[in-house]
């Protein structure tokens, strides 16, 4: 094996002339039976330069380096990514790039490539993250952290060296949707029902359709099209249309979910899992409706600030947001990566107009009702409480456990992979090619 990688290393240090820009790409790096050419560096070195710390024609190379060999283990342990999960991060990622440029075609001209040149590069990165990400999880599964090393590590740090804790808040909600019009949602059904009849006598395809009228921004763009979910993946009411069909040049009938209403088109089945795309809008509200809205939640604050009923009790018998009005109205922040669930917020972690209202409330104030998009993309009316300001202070046990446990325990899972990557690149062949070994490496043993 290692003379059939010594052949391909002298194979692919003979330089490449690229036809577009004419410079020269070759093999830099062999790490197991993976290369790591110039080019590859050159492309992190643009995009990352301002996050290298040091040489980036040694720091570069050797994370590529550590990836490989995170990438070969998940080889070997069958790790793959959440393709569903993949595909929501991309479509996040590049809804957000889009409303930063304006619009997409500033955003293709910015890039200077096509969206789905974007959503391509992005894809492989995720995925590529993902990957080492799970690897890293299974790694260090197996790592406990106790109170008792959460209190030595407290006690043995200098007060100047311990973590700085940002100003957080724990903020109540009372969300009420506006009343729609019965001749609004049926002129919505209405609609919904002629492109369906379009496309099944073939007038016009639901691609078409979907890119000029659907409200689903993610989807929108690809013609309506979502990637393989499984039934729990998705709104129960959607995911009992897509599931029942069977005929995918048929339209499914008008289907009301929590984020409005929508036809939708089989694509494929595979499993356990539908491929399908739709047609997604919303009913308009009136003007005069989320009015009556906003008036009826400035009723319910002026009886709370009067002492009649507390914002816990409003929020569990008023409230129409289901994820808080159980929790008393108490917004819960989720940490994407690791699934955590804590009632504190950094100001930057809440929705815009709440933290604009938050950074000017004093602790247990009522806000005034306000209108918001929530998380389903509707347009609703809300009041907010704000139920306690933690003031940016160097954490302590008593108030942050938590964090401090998730720094112990970041320092422990630290030291396992680190011990893993040295332990891993011993019984892996590494070639580096002369020119690219004089560095001090993080980890020496690159070079044997």
């Amino acid at each position: 094996m290692k003379r059939i990688l010594l052949c391909v290393f002298a194979v692919y240090t003979v330089c490449v002339a690229q036809a577009q820009n004419h410079t020269v790409d070759e093999v830099v790096w062999v790490v197991g039976d993976e290369a790591i050419l110039r080019s590859d560096v050159e492309r992190y070195r643009n995009d990352y330069n301002a996050q290298v710390k040091g040489d980036p024609y040694c720091v570069i190379p050797e994370q590529l380096a550590i990836q490989k060999l995170f990438l070969h283990q998940a080889v070997i342990d069958s790790i793959t990514p959440d393709e569903s999960q993949l595909s929501k991060l991309v479509e996040t990622e590049i809804n957000n790039r889009v409303l930063m440029a304006g619009s997409r075609e500033r955003l293709e001209e910015y890039m200077r490539m096509s969206t789905t040149q974007m959503r391509e590069l992005m894809t492989e990165q995720y995925r590529t993250e993902m990957i080492v990400s799970q690897v890293k999880q299974k790694l260090t599964e197996d790592v406990k952290i106790t109170p008792a090393e959460v209190r030595k590590y407290y006690r043995d740090l200098p007060e100047d060296s311990l973590p700085y804790v940002p100003m957080k808040v724990e903020v109540q909600i009372l969300v009420q949707h506006p009343r729609v019009s019965r001749q609004e949602v049926e002129r919505v059904k209405e609609q919904l029902r002629g492109w369906a009849e379009r496309v099944t006598n073939g007038t016009t395809s639901f691609s078409a359709l979907a890119r000029m009228f659907s409200q689903d921004d993610g989807s929108a763009r690809q013609g309506g099209e979502l990637d393989y979910y499984g039934k729990t993946d998705l709104d129960p009411a959607f995911a009992g249309v897509a599931f029942s069909l069977n005929d995918p040049k048929k339209v499914s009938k008008v289907v009301q979910s929590e984020f409005g209403f929508h036809i939708i088109q089989l694509i494929d089945k595979r499993g356990d899992k539908v491929k399908v795309r739709h047609i997604l809008r919303r009913p308009e509200v009136d003007p005069k409706d989320m009015e009556a809205c906003l008036a009826r939640l400035d009723s319910i604050a002026a009886d709370m600030k009067k002492g009649e009923f507390t914002f816990e009790m409003a929020a569990q018998d008023l409230s129409q947001d289901k994820e808080t009005r159980n929790n008393h109205g108490i917004m819960l922040n989720q940490n994407m990566q690791t699934g955590e669930r804590s009632t504190k917020f950094e100001m930057g972690e809440l929705p815009g107009e709440i933290a604009r209202l938050v950074d000017k409330m004093q602790e247990g104030e009522i806000s005034e009702p306000f209108t918001m998009i929530d998380k389903k993309g509707r347009e609703v009316g809300a009041i907010i409480k704000l139920k306690k300001r933690i003031p940016a202070h160097r954490a302590n046990v008593t108030e942050d456990f938590q964090s401090l446990k998730n720094a112990v325990e970041g320092r422990k899972k630290a030291e396992v992979v680190d011990k893993w990557i040295r332990e891993k690149q011993r019984s892996t062949y590494v070639r580096i090619k002369e020119g690219w070994r004089s560095c001090e490496f993080k980890y020496p043993g690159w070079v044997k």
